[in-house]
């Protein structure tokens, strides 16, 4: 059996957007389940506009989402003279010709065409020069394409696609395409087809919008003599009023780096990515790496585009709800070993690592981040929300505070109160500090919950979070003391 060989050629002319990466996703599946290879290929002729710092974004991107390849980096412009040479070898062959029509003159046809309501489209004018017409105009210096010659055929033109099915147009449709600029320089239709045979690419998965390149190079491969290999157009991915999601319109909201950067689980994003566009035809969402590449197929993949439900200046979904909530689940489920390098990253890029957590008090860390991710969406809520557990310079919010305690001016004196009772347990654990708060509520004559909640607000900051009597010997005896004896900085001195 033929190994599959499979390739993600992005152009490096920007940060790696979330359509390129789900492209790269689908591949990267598809080779895994098949047992074949993956190769990146850099598609970098556009000199302008391809940087260092894209490519490096790119690689980097790719990395965080855990998808590997096997062949490459390859660059394109370091095989500019195959393409080239493919193009002087139709040439040769009779399958191109050189075209001298200047950009004036082909711009004066169409606005004719346009007029007249007529088809656009080359109209062959130097499909039948003689040889001796070529050399003539050759050698009046005059520049020249080189363009591809579309086969006089009767019928339909085709081929069959896993995802769209049968495509096809009439052969009178399609014109006598430009392969190499009168610079020398060939075009993408030529290069990406020269690549892939070189690369023996036995299937192409990429969007849709390649779709009419697609039709042009079925023509490539046949004048060239090359199989043709299995294409698979995946739809678009559109934002929530059906307009294409694009670096331009929405910003970095659709750069992989942005999830990366704010707090996503790489596997998490990439079972979000999977989702648009794929379904394993039932309501399953969560899969596991193997999980997903055991359940991929290309047939499962919808021909309808996909929706990326961003809502500009939403204050509750920062981006797609969908992409956040597969994040929880994954932050909330995940083995805590497994989380634990996650959380330490984010600790130290914060400043509030400590190394004992490591190695002494790991066993409080791992107990720690077990206690407070079910409230958690992203890994930057341990530095921000969860801050209060691994550092006295957290936020208390305004919420609780106005609520739980300057609700209760009393609580000035109660909490310090509770505080010096705390001091003096012999045994600061739950039951014990339950058991205190209680009975201090009940000598009151006030509900538990005025001190409890009190006692949340001042120790972490916090509306709601995991019981507060499991919080406190997390949190310790001398900052759970120093914090709800410092009550007193809420309240205006008298």
């Amino acid at each position: 059996m033929t190994e599959t060989r499979l390739r993600f050629p992005p152009s490096p002319t920007g940060y790696l957007h979330i359509g390129g990466a789900r492209t790269a996703l689908y591949n990267w599946l598809y080779v895994k389940k098949t047992g074949g290879k993956l190769i990146l290929r850099i598609e970098d002729t556009d000199a302008e506009r391809s940087t260092e710092e894209s490519i490096r974004g790119i690689m980097e991107g790719l990395e965080w989402l855990g998808i590997t390849y096997d062949e490459g980096p390859y660059f394109q412009t370091d095989f500019t003279a195959d393409h080239v040479a493919a193009a002087e070898k139709l040439l040769q062959a009779g399958r191109a010709y050189r075209c001298f029509c200047t950009k004036e003159e082909l711009d004066a046809k169409r606005e004719k065409a346009l007029a007249a309501k007529q088809a656009l489209g080359y109209d062959r004018t130097c499909r039948n020069l003689t040889p001796q017409q070529v050399a003539e105009k050759e050698a009046a210096g005059l520049p020249s394409v080189i363009r591809f010659k579309v086969p006089d055929r009767q019928g339909l033109l085709g081929y069959d696609d896993k995802v769209m099915g049968r495509i096809e147009c009439d052969y009178r449709e399609v014109d006598d395409f430009v392969i190499l600029r009168s610079n020398g320089k060939p075009l993408y239709l030529l290069s990406n087809v020269v690549d892939d045979i070189r690369d023996r690419i036995t299937h192409i998965i990429r969007g849709q919008d390649h779709m009419t390149n697609t039709i042009r190079q079925v023509l490539l491969y046949e004048a060239l003599e090359a199989p043709l290999p299995v294409f698979a157009h995946i739809p678009l991915t559109l934002d929530n009023k059906k307009a294409k999601i694009s670096k331009r319109s929405h910003g970095e909201i659709v750069a992989v780096h942005f999830y990366r950067d704010h707090g996503f689980i790489p596997w998490a994003f990439n079972n979000f990515l999977v989702l648009l566009g794929w379904s394993p035809g039932n309501d399953r969402e969560i899969f596991s790496r193997e999980e997903l590449i055991e359940a991929f197929t290309l047939e499962r993949i919808n021909r309808s585009s996909a929706v990326f439900n961003f809502r500009r200046d939403d204050p509750k979904f920062f981006t797609d709800p969908k992409a956040i909530a597969i994040n929880e689940h994954y932050l909330r489920t995940m083995p805590i070993a497994d989380l634990a390098p996650m959380v330490q990253k984010e600790l130290e890029a914060a400043g509030l690592w400590d190394d004992a957590w490591a190695g002494a008090r790991q066993e409080w860390f791992l107990h720690t981040i077990d206690l407070i991710r079910d409230r958690f969406h992203t890994l930057k809520d341990f530095t921000s929300l969860g801050r209060a557990y691994f550092a006295d310079d957290f936020t208390v919010d305004d919420k609780p505070l106005q609520k739980n305690v300057l609700k209760f001016p009393d609580l000035a004196t109660w909490l310090p109160a509770l505080a010096d009772r705390y001091e003096q347990l012999e045994t600061f654990d739950a039951v014990e500090t339950e058991r205190v708060a209680r009975e201090m509520a009940e000598e009151l004559d006030i509900k538990p919950g005025v001190l409890i909640n009190a006692m949340r607000t001042v120790v972490t900051g916090q509306l709601a979070g995991p019981s507060m009597f499991e919080i406190l010997p997390v949190i310790g005896r001398d900052r759970v003391v120093r914090r709800m004896r410092d009550i007193t900085r809420f309240f205006p001195a008298p």
